[in-house]
């Protein structure tokens, strides 16, 4: 799957309809300007950003949003 199908997915899932950001990254996919970070992050840095990342409140409009998409899958059993 392709970085730019990956970032579409995320819109479709947590972004609303306009997002700077995701717009941003999805440009940089397509010229080829985006790169790997100099220093990659370490495993120390990494267990930390999963840490806050958890610990941060989701929005009931997110649960919402996810909720409805999850109601309006079909079912193939």
């Amino acid at each position: 799957m392709s970085p730019t199908t990956i970032l579409e997915r995320i819109r479709g899932l947590f972004a609303s309809d306009t997002s700077e950001h995701l717009d941003c990254i999805s440009d940089a996919f397509k010229n080829g300007t985006l790169r790997e970070p100099a220093h990659p992050m370490s495993d120390q840095e990494l267990a930390h950003a999963i840490r806050e990342f958890r610990s941060t409140e989701v929005s009931d409009w997110t649960i919402a949003k996810l909720s409805r998409r999850f109601i309006d899958v079909p079912r193939d059993c």
